[in-house]
């Protein structure tokens, strides 16, 4: 039996013809919690957190999670947010190693994204697309090693204060982006950690400042996946944009779950593309 299973950074929770888990994150501000679930209220987080003025982070999945998800399978394909971010890939790792010593006819491999919310949307589409083909479990992942390596992740956040409060950027940087309505836009490094690129001030530059960058990082007219934080319209709008340059190119829009509307904050937008 075949599963695909992924940490829920990927920000789906159903693969359609799949047998898929999503394993939860948890983001932690002071004594509250929100798991990365399905159905989970994103919007009560985010309210919460603009008044928030403690630090707050993320937890990754427990080792007994990742067991969980392994259990009902034989042959699985386990995907995580970039470990230069999360303890996700590490925490899958051991319950492999534990898993596999009290079941050594299994076969678990575990991907390390380097990324986040929709690059990891498009991994996972290819990973059952080549299941579907009937393909071997190493056929597969020797072409999902390929895959990976020809997707990329671009961001804009039109706030900072998440990163603030999580030790990734300065309280002051973050209160002069948002006085002056400054957009940061920056990509998944090849490290696995967040690179910025550039900055935009207002909305409409940001978006075409972030195609342009797509553009020069790879992006020729293939398949997109853009997560939004509540910012349906301009999420609309760098769709339009992407199809006007590339009139067949294929573009999907979703909603970020927990873990990236926590990074995302309201307003951002995560873009996952086919170089």
């Amino acid at each position: 039996m075949f599963k695909i299973v992924s940490d829920s950074s990927c920000d789906i929770f159903e693969l359609e013809g799949a047998d898929f888990s999503s394993v939860p994150l948890t983001i932690v501000a002071g004594d509250r919690e929100f798991a990365d679930i399905k159905n989970a209220n994103v919007e009560e987080m985010v309210t919460y957190l603009k008044g928030y003025k403690g630090k707050s982070g993320s937890s990754c999945p427990s080792t007994e999670a990742w067991l969980k998800a392994f259990a009902d399978a034989d042959e699985i394909f386990a995907l995580t947010i970039t470990s230069g971010l999360s303890g996700s890939y590490n925490s899958a790792c051991v319950a492999r190693d534990m898993c596999l010593v009290d079941n050594p006819h299994k076969k678990i491999y575990i991907i390390d994204s380097l990324s986040a919310g929709p690059e990891l949307t498009l991994i996972l589409n290819k990973l059952n697309e080549y299941n579907k083909e009937g393909l071997s479990f190493e056929e597969v992942g020797k072409k999902i090693e390929e895959y990976k390596k020809t997707t990329g992740l671009m961001f804009m956040l039109q706030s900072l204060k998440n990163l603030a409060n999580n030790g990734r950027t300065s309280h002051a940087v973050a209160k002069i982006a948002s006085l002056l309505g400054i957009c940061l836009i920056g990509k998944a490094s090849d490290e696995g950690t967040l690179e910025p690129l550039g900055k935009s001030r207002g909305i409409k530059k940001a978006i075409s400042h972030l195609l342009e960058l797509m553009i020069e990082n790879g992006y020729c007219g293939k398949r997109v996946i853009i997560s939004h934080c509540f910012n349906r319209e301009c999420a609309e709008e760098l769709k339009k944009k992407i199809r006007d340059l590339f009139i067949n190119a294929e573009v999907f829009i979703q909603t970020t779950g927990i873990l990236c509307s926590f990074y995302a904050e309201e307003g951002g937008m995560l873009v996952g593309y086919e170089k």
